[in-house]
């Protein structure tokens, strides 16, 4: 696990200058702590750290073909690379190192861009072909490893694992994307491919790009998608046990490291999964551990326990108190962009603790998208059953008024917060996910908004990135279809970056299993009616488990990793809150309507309304801006 960054100079034959590269590369140091490296040459430099998990004394990156006429800068792990070097090695390359890396070098010299299909991994590498004065960049099927880049005025084409490499370059411009604003107080975080700054972009997963020396332009082009193909008939029982099959397969795929390897358990049902299947592949006891809370309602180690009692792991816990607020800051300087999930804390804290005992950590990450197990999930897929049996000239009218009329009660229990059910009904599928999963809703943001910054917006809404992918889904089963939305938002742009930049924070690396693609692949094909059954989402995947689980691990509520942010911000995070509100950094952009701020500081603070989304997503705002600084401007069309 690394991180990569460098410069290409678009025109040719510029010299690269090698302080700025080593200034990019140091501010990625926590990525790769083991060792690092630079590789200039005219019109190209690359930057290397690196977390030595595979050949830890042969890794040494960037990495070169057998003349040096191709160089690689590599992050991520090819979990089939020793089949790969059989293969490699029979058309007659010749291997120098036995590390994972090399056989990307040799599959781009045997088969090019194609080479990515036959990598199995997460991954984001950029290769430099000389000959071909050819620079090659790819980023993994889902999206697990990240990759920025930016193209400056001069025609430096400028690339890092994360966004903070890029923002120690003078030339790249601070501006913000008013799109990326609306964006990111819709969905808690900015999606690909865009970042908060104009300037700067965030090559999708599945995607490459190809740059020739001359080149005026940067186009992403997609190698992989998801693909919904349906299976042939099977009966529950059959793909209850291919599904043990692939999964166990998956997961032994992931156990390759010459350092010490464990596994997250948080006592759900992904990682228990997990560590069942680990617990039957090794001979040696599976390390696992987690974090508890000094508060029931938000602790789940003691399921942890069970599993970890069942299948004789070396379980480490560590009890975190429920009042950990004092990470601001700190995720402000991880994420380098606005990022409003809270549960980054707890996510920072088990990494942390993982890292006290080894350097690679198996993760459930991704069942809750390949299964339909979210809440969220239930609830678009009811609606749509209720849309289904009205048209849209009738529901509209009718549900929109209800929506309009019913007061918005957070206070009370969830079975009467209709509001947003009755106004999620007047729209359509797609605007209806997008209306229940948003952080904040559009007349929310419109609220939020000063007058300034909505004309800025020129009309443009944060949907339009779910009806875009909406357009592109190779299904139209509306379970499916909104799976396929969440693996190209949510997924990435989420769940991978908040993992990705809290592990990397620690030297720690993360593998995911559930998102192995060739499992995406299989379990995208069947069908909806083996995820979400009867209410049950995960229905299959639990079926499949239960010889593995006990009923308590497999049928529980699912608590998720929550941490109390509505009593934090009416608690020791008030004054932080208010003085957040009142920081001219925050109110010179002129992105906000002031007097709302204050209006939602006062009722929550309260107890009138519950603002605690809206609030913390304002307060890591204002982090970001403290920690960056950034300019406003007008918006770009760019996607």
């Amino acid at each position: 696990m690394c991180g990569i960054t460098g410069i290409f100079d678009m025109r040719g034959g510029r010299a690269i200058d090698r302080a700025m590269l080593g200034r990019m590369n140091d501010s990625q140091f926590h990525r790769g702590p083991t060792e690092g490296d630079l590789h200039l040459e005219p019109g190209l430099g690359f930057g290397h750290r690196r977390l030595s998990i595979i050949a830890p004394e042969n890794g040494l990156q960037p990495l070169f073909n057998e003349d040096r006429t191709v160089a690689l800068v590599f992050n991520g792990e090819i979990y089939n690379f020793r089949a790969l070097r059989a293969e490699l090695q029979g058309y007659g390359h010749e291997f120098r190192t036995p590390s994972d890396s090399e056989t990307i070098v040799h599959a781009w010299e045997q088969w090019g861009e194609e080479c990515v299909q036959h990598l199995r991994g997460m991954f984001a590498f950029v290769i430099w072909d000389r000959p071909r004065q050819t620079l090659f960049v790819a980023r993994d099927r889902l999206g697990i490893k990240p990759l920025h880049y930016a193209v400056l005025p001069d025609g430096q084409f400028v690339f890092g694992s994360e966004l903070k490499s890029l923002l120690t370059i003078p030339a790249l411009s601070r501006e913000i994307d008013p799109f990326a604003v609306e964006e990111y107080f819709a969905y808690g975080y900015v999606p690909e491919p865009r970042t908060i700054f104009k300037s700067a972009h965030k090559l999708l997963p599945g995607h490459t790009m190809t740059l020739k020396v001359g080149a005026t332009r940067v186009e992403q082009k997609k190698y992989w998608d998801v693909p919904f193909k349906p299976h042939y008939a099977m009966t529950d029982r059959d793909i209850e046990g291919e599904l043990i099959s692939r999964l166990r397969e998956a997961v032994e795929s992931h156990l390759e490291a010459d350092v010490p390897l464990g596994a997250f358990l948080s006592g759900g049902v992904d990682s228990s999964a997990i560590v069942a299947m680990m617990a039957g592949l090794s001979k040696d006891p599976v390390n696992s551990c987690s974090i508890a809370f000094n508060d029931p309602a938000f602790d789940e180690s003691e399921y942890a326990r069970q599993i970890a009692e069942r299948y004789r792991t070396r379980h480490q816990t560590e009890v975190v108190d429920k009042d950990d607020y004092g990470l601001v800051d700190t995720l402000a300087h991880l994420y380098d962009e606005p990022y409003a999930d809270s549960s980054a804390i707890p996510t920072y804290r088990v990494c942390e603790l993982a890292r006290k005992g080894v350097t690679v950590a198996l993760s459930g990450d991704g069942g809750d998208e390949n299964f339909a197990g979210y809440r969220r999930h239930r609830m678009a897929f009811n609606e749509h059953r209720v849309r289904s049996m009205l048209p849209l000239a009738l529901r509209k009218p009718v549900f929109g008024l209800l929506g309009a009329a019913y007061p918005k009660a957070d206070w009370a229990p969830r079975v009467f917060r209709a509001k947003t059910t009755f106004e999620a009904l007047a729209r359509d599928l797609v605007e209806g996910y997008f209306h229940g999963v948003s952080k904040l809703n559009d007349r929310e943001r419109d609220q939020l908004f000063s007058d300034k910054f909505r004309s800025q917006l020129q009309g443009y809404r944060a949907v339009e990135v779910m009806r875009g992918y909406a357009k592109e889904a190779p299904t139209d089963d509306p379970l499916s279809l909104i799976q396929y939305i969440d693996m190209k938002t949510y997924l990435p742009g989420d769940i991978l970056t908040k993992v990705d930049r809290a592990s990397m924070a620690h030297a720690l690396e993360v593998r995911v299993p559930l998102l192995d693609h060739q499992f995406v692949e299989w379990v995208s094909g069947l069908p909806s009616t083996s995820k979400l059954r009867n209410g049950e989402g995960k229905y299959i995947f639990k079926k499949a488990l239960e010889p593995y689980l006990g009923n308590d691990v497999l049928y529980r509520k699912k608590m998720g990793f929550s941490i109390p942010l509505a009593a934090w911000l009416r608690g020791p995070l008030a004054a932080q809150m208010k003085q957040a509100v009142l920081n001219p950094v925050l109110l010179d952009t002129g992105i906000f309507n002031q007097q709302y701020l204050k209006q939602m500081v006062d009722e929550h603070q309260s107890g009138l309304k519950d603002h605690s989304v809206a609030l913390w997503g304002v307060l890591m705002f204002e982090a970001f801006l403290r920690k960056n600084g950034a300019d406003v401007g007008a918006p770009t069309m760019s996607h």
